[in-house]
């Protein structure tokens, strides 16, 4: 679980980064704005080809959103 916990931060602090809020994410990648808020707080897991579509979204890789301190 404290992957995604990990991930989920990554990816609101990247989607921050960019200016974007969780609807205009959710927007850019086609899927809910509930289902990238879960994410986002480790609730759902997401799948390798929807981490993908994430990190193009965000300008970024998987391997970037997947480094932890």
């Amino acid at each position: 679980m404290e992957f995604y916990k990990s991930l989920g931060i990554n990816i609101k602090n990247r989607r921050k980064k960019l200016g974007l809020t969780q609807e205009q994410l959710a927007e850019k990648i086609g899927m809910s704005l509930n289902f990238v808020g879960k994410i986002e707080v480790a609730f759902s897991k997401p799948s390798l080809d929807t981490l993908i579509i994430i990190a193009d979204a965000l300008n970024t890789s998987v391997s970037d959103l997947t480094k932890f301190d």
